[in-house]
């Protein structure tokens, strides 16, 4: 199988000054990548090189085999899905308006949604477990339902991948498991997922990989269970960390988590 995303020897650097270095990583169909390493360390930097909002310094960063530089816009998002950390509105408009918007790609310069578009906006609100406040508006929902209809606009424009960055840096501990839980399950639609983290136990719950970033290089990557180690995360943050495992409530194995230790 071709990974859907590529990235080879990348490098970007704002002036003078190198963000990351040397970077390289593939995203299968289907597969949840977690990019994990302490705020300020080119994470986000990276997604928006993944997005095409960003140009490599060097490298190349390819979707099926082609540059993503390479992409016009509108072609490009009707196969990548961005889902910032936060987003405001001061406008009214009901969760299905918003999650309609994501449909834009698809319409002409002055081309106003259609019937189908509606159904695949309310079938997008469905997914996440939003469709029962499609009439509200967006104005008047709680931080984790916001999260969910951003993600549901993301997934009306039917992409190939999304790239997520700290989807749960704003919620509370039940609206991130919400969003967790949801994202695991939309990798089951042949959706590729890279999720920026700054919490070891948000990666741990996603089986597929993991890459642990710190000063702009990667510290290791590759099988989640494989990477996520005491060694490599004390690399990546600069502190003791202890993993700790438990049995499997439903017999699959052993849960694993970890704790900073003092």
């Amino acid at each position: 199988m071709e990974p859907r995303i590529q990235l080879r020897d990348a490098c970007f650097r704002y002036d003078e000054h190198e963000i990351f270095n040397d970077l390289n990583l593939d995203l299968y169909p289907g597969e949840v990548l977690c990019i994990l390493g302490p705020n300020g360390c080119g994470k986000t930097t990276l997604l928006r090189c993944l997005s095409g909002a960003l140009k490599l310094n060097k490298g190349k960063a390819q979707l099926n085999g082609k540059d993503i530089a390479s992409f016009d816009i509108i072609e490009l998002a009707k196969k990548v899905g961005f889902l910032f950390q936060e987003h405001a509105t001061l406008f009214p408009f009901s969760a299905l308006e918003v999650v309609r918007m994501g449909r834009t790609p698809y319409l002409g310069l002055f081309g106003s949604p259609s019937a189908k578009d509606t159904e695949l906006a309310e079938k997008a609100l469905d997914k996440v477990g939003m469709l029962h406040i499609k009439h509200k508006p967006y104005t008047q929902i709680s931080g984790g339902e916001r999260q969910l209809i951003l993600l549901a606009r993301t997934l009306a424009q039917e992409p190939e991948v999304i790239l997520l960055d700290e989807p749960t840096s704003h919620l509370d501990f039940k609206n991130q498991a919400l969003s967790l839980r949801t994202i695991n399950k939309l990798s089951e639609h042949n959706i590729s997922m890279v999720m920026t983290t700054h919490n070891p136990n948000h990666a741990l719950l996603f089986p597929d990989t993991v890459a642990m970033m710190s000063g702009g290089k990667f510290i290791a990557s590759g099988q989640t269970m494989d990477v996520v180690t005491e060694d490599n995360l004390r690399k990546t943050y600069g502190i003791e960390v202890k993993l700790f495992s438990v049995p499997d409530p439903d017999g699959k194995g052993t849960f694993k988590f970890c704790s900073p230790w003092f």
